[in-house]
């Protein structure tokens, strides 16, 4: 059975044979083709099924959080000299016109610059590379020397070879220091042009950049630092102090790798905190996250132990971690430090916190970092820490 066409469609194929018969030029009727045929198809129930479009929008991406990074081992290479050029010369009605061989240019030094543009060694390369000088050609033209490759980094940078030699502690901005210096560019034989010789037939090749082995650290990694063992909430609380964004999550060893959030004050005052990973017991002897994370402990200059008030004592944690810091260098427990017991909104939590005011004689501020409650008194406290120990003028 063949479908009928409704009127719509007669009057619309009409309109095509009178297009036909008026020989309009073909762009115009190809335009009237593409209305015509999705009509006539539609009415004659033909039509197919609607297909889905994809989406043109771009999707979102999220942002990897960056964590703080305050030592780093990197291999720094100067720039290598542009080879000397062997060339001899032949002008008009003169053959033998001499040596004209151009020396090659200098390599580029590697030079490390304190900035105030960054606060991180995240930057860094595993390999720095300086540029290398151009080689020398012919007509005495000499080679390009090698722009320096300068390298920022933090104030309070100390800089290290492997066997522990200090090259150079960065403690101002606009302070340098050469970590790599680049070669020599080699001579091109007219420098070897004397009365003696006049057509000397060598060239020197450009000289290696000097190679070095280096540990970067940092001697101030923030003001102050959370310290307490695995699922304290130390990450829960920076979040709720500042606007760094740790992952958290409801099981141990969830951060590995410090990062640091800034605390700001109505006087324009900014207070660096870092998150340290978790301690254990036996951290000293390399266990858990080991003897690296209790370096990032030695670079803050005052400590919050974070404890965890829904344990059933945690006077002892504060114990094992003051025993921790001892163990890895004497006197590191001493620091300027304040005792945060933190899970107070935990059923139990008010007992605790009054036996754990019991066993310590310093102040303990009871927060609930889910909650941020408690967090103005140990912002306060924190901002007397910073003036009297770890302040600018200090």
């Amino acid at each position: 059975m063949q479908p009928v066409l409704g009127q719509t469609s007669l009057l619309f194929i009409r309109a095509a044979q009178q297009l036909h018969k008026l020989m309009l030029p073909r762009q115009r009727q190809g335009a009237f083709l593409q209305v015509v045929t999705p009509v006539v198809i539609q009415d004659l129930g033909l039509a197919s099924a609607p297909k889905p479009l994809k989406p043109k929008k771009p999707k979102g991406h999220t942002e990897k959080v960056k964590h703080f990074v305050d030592y780093k081992r990197l291999v720094v290479r100067g720039g290598s000299g542009g080879d000397g050029c062997m060339s001899f010369t032949s002008l008009y009605r003169k053959e033998f016109a001499g040596p004209d061989g151009g020396n090659g240019g200098n390599g580029g030094h590697v030079i490390f610059q304190a900035s105030s543009n960054c606060k991180s060694l995240a930057h860094l390369k595993s390999v720095i590379t300086a540029e290398s000088g151009m080689k020398g050609a012919t007509r005495m033209c000499h080679g390009r020397n090698a722009e320096h490759t300068y390298i920022e980094v933090p104030p309070g940078t100390i800089i290290r070879r492997e066997s522990a030699e200090s090259v150079g502690n960065l403690d101002k901005v606009g302070e340098i220091c050469i970590v790599a210096r680049g070669g020599a560019g080699g001579k091109g034989n007219y420098f070897f042009l004397t009365n003696e010789n006049r057509a000397p037939a060598k060239a020197e090749l450009g000289a290696k950049g000097q190679e070095e082995r280096l540990r970067v650290e940092l001697r101030t990694m923030a003001h102050a630092g959370l310290i307490g063992f695995p699922n304290a909430g130390k990450s829960t609380l920076l979040r709720a102090i500042s606007r760094a964004r740790p992952k958290v999550a409801a099981y141990p060893f969830t951060t590995l790798n410090p990062h640091v959030g800034i605390v700001e004050y109505d006087d324009y005052e900014q207070v660096a905190v870092a998150d340290i990973p978790g301690l254990i017991k036996g951290a000293h002897q390399n266990r858990g996250l080991g003897i690296s994370f209790l370096r990032h402990i030695q670079r803050c200059a005052c400590l919050l132990y974070v404890l965890d008030l829904s344990s059933g004592e945690p006077w002892t944690q504060l114990q094992d971690l003051r025993f921790e810091l001892e163990q890895y260098e004497p006197g590191l427990s001493q620091r300027p430090h304040a005792i945060v017991g933190n899970k107070v909104d935990v059923e139990g939590a008010q007992d605790v916190l009054a036996e754990l005011q019991a066993h310590v004689d310093l102040p303990v501020f009871a927060v609930s970092a889910k909650y941020r409650t408690g967090i103005e008194p140990l912002l306060d406290h924190l901002r007397e820490l910073y003036d009297k120990h770890a302040g600018k003028g200090t």
